[in-house]
């Protein structure tokens, strides 16, 4: 692949800012001393990208911007994706890990990664759809995907108030997976407990697929 060894850090950040306009010199290097990219570097020292070195960035930063992942967990991801058994996650594709969702989110940030004015911000937390951790300024990682996706049916046309109603279809199928995992959620042992995560993650990821496809069901009744 020497022929194609060709793309300066500059032009990789050309190629990748309308993506991810906050990539950086800086955050390429920290990333490359993470050991999650490893390009090579010509004579002089200066480092040189490939395709496949562009296509590992790519997949790398859309995990922290989409899903918010801690990078020892995009890390342990890169390895299927080298085998090309892990073709990257559409946002709000997957929930994250029960067990690790990622890095809390300030005001600020999650202002930035929505796209919400405060004014936005303060409007979603007045209808219930997002809230801070407790008494405190900070949010839960999930949160960003929550408000990002809430100003986008609110750019086609919906008001805040409209959305409240799937917060509280979530809290009441969270409320029946809590049901089903009660006895072993009770439990002291650390194997039931595992087990909880377990029956709680997979009976997620069967209602996710089951609303999924009633919602397209329904939705293309009314193009008919």
């Amino acid at each position: 692949m020497g022929d194609t060894k060709d793309l300066s850090i500059g032009e990789v950040i050309m190629l990748l800012r309308d993506d991810f306009p906050d990539v950086s010199v800086s955050k390429i290097r920290f990333l490359e001393s993470q050991g999650l990219i490893d390009p090579d570097r010509t004579s002089s020292g200066y480092r040189q990208f490939d395709r496949e070195d562009l296509a590992r960035l790519r997949f790398i930063l859309q995990q922290q911007r989409d899903h918010f992942l801690p990078l020892k967990v995009i890390k342990s991801k890169l390895t299927l994706w080298e085998r090309g058994e892990e073709p990257g996650l559409e946002p709000g594709e997957r929930p994250p890990s029960l067990d690790d969702a990622g890095e809390p989110l300030d005001e600020a940030s999650l202002l930035k990664r929505s796209g919400l004015t405060k004014k936005g911000l303060a409007e979603l937390t007045a209808v219930g759809l997002v809230s801070p951790i407790g008494d405190s300024n900070v949010y839960a990682p999930e949160t960003a995907v929550v408000a990002a996706e809430a100003k986008r049916l609110i750019d086609l046309g919906l008001e805040p108030r409209h959305l409240r109603s799937i917060k509280l279809s979530a809290n009441r199928e969270s409320d029946l997976l809590a049901q089903l995992a009660a006895p072993l959620i009770k439990a002291t042992n650390p194997d039931a407990r595992s087990k909880a995560r377990d029956v709680l993650e997979e009976g997620a990821e069967s209602i996710r697929a089951m609303h999924r496809s009633l919602l397209a069901l329904e939705l293309r009744q009314h193009l008919t």
